[in-house]
């Protein structure tokens, strides 16, 4: 999603991201998950928008990449909410300021997270994916909360180079296939918080596919914005 899809748009490169590359088959989905402080006096995203509405420019939201920050003014254009950005290296130092909570919001992927939301030192209020998660299923989609502009994964995949014979594009697809079967491979991607696209949805073509469809998506929002990458 970030190489061959937000970089197009965030630099100015010396190659197409989506021409100069032979798709090769979709690998996993790792959604993003808002996270709040505990102390945030909002239980999901409804209660959060209420919140910011009635103190604009109160809240803070860290930053860590160019991603992230398109994802969250995506956010506040969605919701007609205000509230400040602030940039981090990491999100080490994000969850840290967040678990002392000296930001309010942060949006990170899952895995390493959850079990601080289970032990209620942070809130995890909505997941960016279509459908709950499998390591998650008690956090509500953006989609449920009435956010389906929100739905945006990071997305893992192969890609050859644009001049690959199909033959080959054909055999690396059908090994990438037949390791997102392994029941051990599921697991551990699961553990980490991923998951895997559905056996039809493994094809070079649906890669191709999604990977236009996000660009058509997030490519207009990232000038809108004037999103670069610094």
């Amino acid at each position: 999603m970030d190489t061959h899809v937000l970089n197009g748009a965030f630099y100015s490169l010396q190659y197409d991201v989506l021409n100069d590359f032979a798709p090769i088959a979709p690998l996993v989905i790792n959604p993003i998950t808002l996270f709040a402080r505990k102390t945030l006096p909002a239980n999901d995203v409804r209660e959060l928008i209420a919140w910011l509405k009635a103190n604009p420019n109160s809240a803070s939201a860290a930053i860590q990449t160019v991603g992230f920050r398109l994802l969250m003014a995506f956010f506040q254009k969605e919701t007609g909410t205000q509230f400040t950005l602030v940039p981090y290296r990491g999100s080490a130092p994000a969850l840290q300021d967040l678990l002392a909570g000296q930001i309010d919001l942060l949006a990170a992927s899952p895995a390493a997270f959850l079990p601080l939301v289970r032990a209620g030192n942070i809130k995890a209020l909505a997941v960016t994916a279509d459908a709950r998660m499998a390591v998650a299923p008690d956090i509500p989609t953006f989609v449920e909360m009435g956010l389906p502009g929100l739905s945006r994964s990071e997305w893992s995949a192969l890609f050859a180079p644009k001049e690959t014979p199909a033959h080959i594009v054909g055999k690396l697809n059908a090994a990438a296939v037949e390791a997102l079967a392994d029941p051990a491979v599921r697991s551990r991607l699961a553990d980490l918080g991923n998951e895997i696209f559905p056996r039809e949805k493994q094809t070079p073509e649906a890669l191709a596919a999604m990977q236009r469809t996000d660009a058509e998506k997030w490519w207009p929002l990232i000038k809108e914005f004037g999103i670069k990458a610094e």
